[in-house]
């Protein structure tokens, strides 16, 4: 009895340890099974929602909407006033061509029969860039655009906005600014451009650049931009002078050399020149192009008219970098204190200039004109051609290590030839 009555409790507990067991279990089967109905209908719903409807394809179609941009927005307005004024320039150049044919032998003529080939000019085109029409007076009207576009040219052609095209005469050129003016029959033209002031412009201005980047196939194209900065100082023209440009972030590439740079008013600010290249590889830099100030421009434009050329005073010496000149030559031959590290030598006076006038000799360093500092012959060039002839101011030179200052009165006028020439012997 007593060992029935011990087992009794033992025999209840494993009882309900089984029972506990088997609901264990159940629970971890349930909830398997539970986990695997889950995956599956997630895998089935993720099936049917990507495979590819089947059926007809009636309800894809669609329809074009109104549209709903401003299509007289103020860019917009500006390029529509202008674009007509707009041109592309053809600079034709004579090439010689060779009426024989070269053989192993020789030349022979296109006939068969042997002789010295004849050769004969054609006119082609060698460049194209762009222009912009500025005035209209009686049956001619005016076009400005940049000298390099039209340099060397035997012939000149203008491929109006509505793609007629007509002949160009050159009236005068400036390759110290990269200006020059043509002129043409008015008989087609029906739009004047103007010009705005270049001083009154500020950084972040929108602006438009419009013209025919690699060519006349893209002419009158038109991008946007903003005034990147108002007064850069670049190398311009052949010579090498420093000038002050806007920079602007609208887009400019070849062929758009001439074209205009407007503001949103419409008016020309700036005839675009050129765009910034890497020193190093040549490729161009973007978001970094130039345009010649609208103040600049009007001044020259009245100049060529006037003369068909810009007369610049010029100083009448030879000259060089005092860069070039040795340390030790600036000491022993020069005489100069260490504190001056930059100037221009003279190297050579014209009798009777205006340098000679004022008394300069071979080996004095000019360090400055006027109140423009002079650090190398881009520099001088660049206060010279602040003056007219006539003019007179102030130059300090070093001459044995003294500094000293005179006045020189500008009377020699530059010519063209003079402002190309070399740092040797540039005519100044």
């Amino acid at each position: 009895m007593r060992n029935s009555d011990q087992e009794g409790p033992h025999r209840s507990n494993r009882f309900w340890v089984k029972v506990a067991g088997v609901g264990l279990l159940a629970g971890l089967i349930g909830g398997g099974v539970a986990v695997g109905v889950g995956s599956a209908i997630q895998h089935h719903e993720s099936v049917v929602s990507t495979r590819v409807p089947s059926g007809s394809n009636k309800s894809g179609g669609t329809k074009v909407n109104k549209n709903k941009a401003d299509l007289n927005g103020e860019a917009t307005k500006a390029y529509n006033s202008v674009q007509e004024a707009v041109v592309s320039v053809i600079n034709k150049q004579n090439v010689q061509q060779n009426n024989g044919i070269m053989g192993m032998f020789g030349s022979t003529s296109q006939n068969g029969s042997d002789s010295s080939s004849s050769s004969s000019s054609k006119l082609e085109t060698a460049s194209e860039g762009s222009g912009v029409i500025y005035k209209k007076s009686g049956n001619t009207a005016y076009i400005v655009t940049n000298n390099h576009v039209v340099k060397g040219s035997s012939a000149l052609q203008v491929i109006m906005s509505n793609g007629k095209k007509v002949n160009a005469q050159l009236v005068g050129a400036d390759s110290a600014t990269d200006l020059a003016v043509l002129k043409i029959n008015a008989a087609n033209v029906t739009t004047v451009a103007q010009f705005g002031n270049s001083n009154s412009i500020t950084a972040g201005q929108d602006v438009l650049a419009i013209g025919s980047p690699m060519g006349s196939e893209y002419a009158n194209t038109v991008t946007k931009g903003i005034v990147s900065a108002k007064n850069r100082t670049l190398k311009a023209g052949t010579d090498g002078t420093l000038t002050s440009v806007i920079q602007t972030d609208a887009a400019i590439n070849a062929g758009n050399s001439g074209g205009p740079l407007i503001n949103m008013a419409g008016q020309v600010i700036g005839i675009n020149s050129m765009k910034l290249s890497s020193d190093n590889e040549g490729s161009s830099v973007e978001g970094m192009g130039f345009a010649i100030p609208s103040n600049e421009v009007v001044s020259i434009i009245n100049q060529l008219i006037k003369n068909g050329k810009i007369e610049r005073p010029a100083l009448g010496i030879g000259m060089v970098d005092l860069s070039n000149v040795t340390t030790d030559q600036q000491q022993s031959v020069l005489k100069l204190p260490s504190s001056v590290t930059k100037g221009v030598v003279v190297m050579q006076v014209s009798s009777g200039s205006a340098a000679d006038s004022a008394g300069l000799k071979q080996y004095d360093v000019i360090t400055q004109l006027g109140d423009k500092k002079v650090t190398n012959a881009s520099t001088l060039k660049a206060a010279l051609y602040k003056y007219k002839v006539g003019d007179s101011t102030k130059i300090t030179y070093y001459r044995d290590g003294k500094q000293q200052t005179t006045t020189i009165h500008l009377t020699k006028a530059a010519t063209d030839s003079d402002s190309q020439s070399s740092q040797q012997d540039d005519g100044q």
